[in-house]
């Protein structure tokens, strides 16, 4: 019997999908490099998490509205012309941003070219995840969707850090922001090109494949709500993974503060951004750590249980690598940060397809990501609220590990039994 992984990468077609997945994720993580140089990292402007918190609202809270009405429009375009036009839509989507960019012009103008942007990126995303089913044998499914998020975010994480250090070796400051944006747009159209190696009917949708309304998708949503309300495990298992966007909302912008205002003095931004740029790897070395790990540990002691230990032992090291507030603890917190919620995504997404019915999965898994956005963006909130200049890392740290760890021993108390069906 042939491996799940070796017969998913063995679909050519699959194959051709996740090459359109990882160029394109790798065009988000130069993106967002340089918007962070050119907004957080630039010594004529003084970084603040009220600005952070603003912008982090207006890119992830739009979406978590219109995200679930996606499937309307997914259900009735070719998701091969999806994939080709929205890439090209996001590379001309560049041209007000490079504008911007160009001109200093950190404002609103900014803000509105950047939304239009993730917008149509998270439309490519849910395209691609749609059409994964036509791509690979059934009883390869789930090794193939493991497969596809964590190999874009490890091609986004690079990118990024590609990013960051080209426009440094272009000497940094806005023109090397610029140059950053002008290759993001090319990895765009490459990513539009590579879909044109695919027939425009093999992504779907099939015909006679149904499509809902929005009115359809609404009520949808309701009944998808009332049943992960009853289904425990499940319900329990997206709280979790909410927690977690909470503190890695929390703890990045604390880290973004403490490292341009406070362990680093304020002209001195690319040292500042080095260091984040490091923080963030190490959380993605602590997600791949925990993608690999958590399988094996899932069924070794079960998904709550190791979900619950890796939630205690990353409170832990939030909370001291947060409060010590050097650059050597705030990439422990990353690491440990980075490990607890890719693990506990894993076992979150596997309850949910366990526990909920087929004709509610799509509906759940809809709300899910609405959770997870919102999560992240309170968490973000809170730090804004909080400690607005990163002047008292001790009570964030406090709050962060605090929130983790009752997280952890609370999730620790709940039971999964058998999965209804």
């Amino acid at each position: 019997m042939t491996h799940p992984l070796k017969e998913a990468l063995g679909s050519p077609l699959y194959r051709k999908l996740l090459a359109i997945r990882l160029t394109g994720q790798a065009g988000d993580g130069m993106l967002q490099s340089a918007l962070a140089t050119f907004v957080l990292f630039s010594p004529e402007r003084q970084a603040s998490a009220s600005a952070i918190a603003a912008a982090f609202a207006i890119l992830a809270l739009p979406y978590s509205i219109i995200g679930p009405f996606t499937g309307v429009l997914l259900d009735r375009w070719r998701r091969q012309r999806v994939l080709f036009w929205g890439n090209l839509a996001r590379a001309a989507s560049m041209i007000p941003v490079i504008y911007f960019t160009a001109q200093g012009n950190s404002g609103l103008g900014l803000g509105v070219s950047v939304l239009a942007a993730i917008g149509i990126n998270r439309f490519i995303l849910a395209g691609l995840s749609a059409a994964v089913p036509l791509t690979v044998p059934e009883p390869s499914l789930v090794t193939a969707n493991a497969i596809a998020p964590t190999a874009g975010t490890m091609a986004a994480a690079l990118a990024a850090f590609v990013g960051v250090g080209l426009r440094q070796a272009l000497g940094g400051g806005d023109a090397g922001s610029v140059v950053v944006l002008c290759l993001t747009a090319g990895v765009f159209v490459v990513s539009g090109l590579l879909a044109t190696r695919v027939h425009r009917n093999h992504f779907g949708p099939l015909p006679g494949e149904h499509a809902q309304t929005a009115r359809q998708v609404l009520r949808g949503l309701s009944d998808g709500a009332h049943q992960l309300w009853h289904r425990h495990p499940a319900r329990n298992a997206i709280a979790m993974v909410s927690a977690q966007r909470i503190a890695i909302g929390a703890g990045t912008i604390i880290a973004v503060l403490l490292l341009r205002l406070h362990l680093n003095a304020p002209e001195d931004t690319d040292r500042a951004l080095n260091e984040l740029a490091v923080m963030l790897a190490a959380a993605a070395v602590g997600a791949l750590a925990a993608a690999l790990s958590t399988p094996f540990m899932s069924r070794a002691i079960g998904p709550i249980k190791w979900t619950s230990a890796t939630y205690i032992v990353a409170g832990i090291g939030a909370w001291f690598g947060v409060a010590t507030a050097t650059v050597a603890s705030l990439i422990l917190a990353g690491l440990v940060i980075g490990f607890a919620g890719q693990a506990a995504k894993v076992c979150g997404d596997t309850l949910v397809q366990e526990w909920i019915d087929e004709g509610n999965r799509g509906r759940v898994f809809a709300l899910y990501d609405v959770a997870v956005n919102v999560a992240l963006v309170s968490g973000v909130v809170f730090v804004a609220v909080l400690d607005p200049l990163g002047d008292n890392a001790t009570l964030t740290a406090t709050a962060i590990g605090v929130g983790m760890i009752a997280s952890g021993l609370i999730y620790l108390r709940s039971k999964v039994a058998a999965p209804t069906t």
